[in-house]
């Protein structure tokens, strides 16, 4: 069978990405441009929103280039239809129907956090897993059963990459602040922090809080950095095994943009040789937000396109609202 392509737009957040991918699950481009935030804030969507015009036709010229193919070449587009912050998934949404209008191609709405699992899927080989997703606005247990992936267990508040951009902002870190609290935690000793998991969920806002009033004691940097890791990260460990011990599977998938911390792999790793079990870490050039993931759950889509009312955003869409029928 001849091999399709389809372009993928990612835009939910910061990122702005666009990537071409064949149907044979091959990664022909991955293009993206980040927009950062003024000192101390956070994302400001309406600028992350303006920033995303700016820069998508110079990302769109720079994936096609890259794989070697011009637009009529590509047989469908997907965008990032949710969740995420509405202006920056409208950004993405319009220039998905821009270049549908242009060329004729069909658009398919991606569900960015089974996006995410897709592309962790298809990067490290792994078959069933139960996965860790760990980005600024998510933090979910995920696994794949009757016909969905189902949410065994989230965080009841802030995602945990929020969590540390805001413990961040206020030690006076640059966004994004993780590699920057990795590499401070490294010299950092252990001081008790509040654990908090819920049955199966997790919270992380009061953690932050003790946090930065300890930073506000002059208690110091590293040890703080130190101590948040250790705690979070138990959380997430924890929840994470007791999935696999419910569904009895032997596979754990971590993506997200805060999949690219080695403390937390490590953990990961620990914990699912003890078990017998098998770790994956997404790799990071697809582990963060991009356009291949997009792409690539297009593909798998495929069929699914989106007829003209169903082309719209859905910033609050759940991972366990898509029907999954291609696993």
């Amino acid at each position: 069978m001849e091999s399709k392509t389809c372009l993928g737009i990612e835009a939910t957040a910061h990122t702005f990405g666009v990537g071409i991918v064949s149907s044979d699950g091959k990664i022909l481009s991955n293009v993206k441009d980040i927009y950062t935030p003024p000192a101390g804030y956070g994302i400001k969507p309406i600028e992350a929103k303006w920033h995303h015009e700016k820069v998508k036709e110079k990302i769109l010229e720079d994936a096609l280039m890259n794989s070697g193919l011009k637009i009529e070449d590509i047989n469908m587009v997907a965008f990032s239809q949710g969740p995420g912050l509405p202006p920056c998934l409208n950004a993405g949404l319009d220039f998905a129907k821009k270049i549908s209008l242009e060329t004729g191609k069909p658009v398919v709405g991606v569900n960015h956090c089974i996006a995410h699992i897709e592309i962790g899927r298809l990067a490290t080989g792994c078959k069933d897993p139960v996965v860790l997703y760990v980005s600024g606005g998510n933090t979910q247990v995920l696994s794949f059963v009757e016909g969905k992936y189902r949410c065994f267990g989230e965080t009841q508040d802030i995602g945990i990459g929020n969590a540390i951009d805001k413990l961040g902002r206020e030690m006076g870190l640059d966004f994004p602040a993780g590699p920057k609290v990795e590499e401070l935690a490294k010299t950092g000793k252990y001081s008790e922090l509040p654990y908090v998991v819920k049955g199966m969920d997790t919270s992380f806002s009061g953690i932050v809080t003790e946090c930065i009033n300890r930073f506000r004691k002059d208690a110091a940097k590293e040890d703080i950095c130190f101590s948040f890791q250790e705690t979070c990260f138990a959380m997430l460990v924890e929840i994470t095994e007791r999935a696999l011990a419910h569904t009895g599977k032997t596979e754990v998938l971590l993506t997200g943009g805060v999949a690219a911390n080695k403390r937390l792999q490590e953990m990961l790793g620990i914990m699912c040789a003890e078990r017998g079990g098998s770790f994956f870490g997404c790799p990071m050039a697809y582990a963060g937000d991009n356009g291949a993931m997009i792409a690539w759950t297009g593909v798998l889509m495929h069929g699914a396109r989106c007829s003209e009312t169903e082309m719209k955003i859905l910033p609050a869409q759940r991972t366990d609202d898509v029907d999954v029928g291609w696993v």
